[in-house]
């Protein structure tokens, strides 16, 4: 009897061999590959590609037309904007199958990563990262860090809930939303409160 504990539209393809969360949602024309793994409650737009190892925790959130190809990792609760892309090869040639040196990528617990983004291979994207729409991150993102651009520059940092940190001279900064409170020291950002 099939696992009944996860949505899934009847356009969508979901292959032998994967593992569902509960409460998972997988919408229109996504096709979910063998071996991969879904945490709970995920969501997963129109038009996704999950390939074969792929692993997703739980609430991760993926907008549609978005290709999470082998070697990519998300941790809990993280956002992949529409259209956003991964890679998984540093230099892809048609002629020449390299299946067996995928590169792999970490976005860590609670980043977001915004539309039409590009996540080059081999790169990790720190906890509660935000990059924003269209930029081309090419090197590891460290946590809490803002990121926009081609090629993606650091401009400044974010809380957990997403909005931009000013720090004061002792170098803590308040989420306005949260109020959270946040340490910048030796360019690195920790929650404290």
């Amino acid at each position: 009897m099939p696992n009944t504990d996860y949505f899934a539209h009847e356009t969508a393809v979901i292959d032998d061999g994967c593992t569902i969360g509960k409460g998972s949602k997988i919408w229109h024309f996504s096709h979910i590959m063998p071996d991969c793994t879904l945490g709970e409650q995920c969501n997963i737009g129109q038009n996704v590609v999950i390939s074969p190892k792929v692993t997703l925790g739980n609430n991760v959130k993926v907008q549609n037309n978005v290709s999470i190809y082998s070697g990519v990792h998300c941790e809990d609760d993280v956002f992949l904007g529409p259209s956003m892309v991964f890679t998984n090869i540093i230099n892809p040639r048609s002629a020449i199958i390299r299946r067996d040196s995928y590169v792999e990528t970490l976005v860590e617990k609670g980043a977001s990563i915004g539309a039409n983004a590009t996540i080059v291979c081999g790169n990790t994207i720190g906890k509660y990262a935000l990059i924003g729409a269209g930029a081309v991150v090419t090197k590891a993102v460290k946590p809490y860090a803002l990121l926009v651009g081609n090629p993606a520059k650091q401009i400044g940092w974010v809380s957990e809930y997403g909005h931009r940190l000013v720090f004061n001279d002792a170098g803590i900064g308040v989420c306005e939303e949260s109020q959270q409170e946040y340490e910048l020291k030796d360019d690195h950002v920790t929650r404290i409160k």
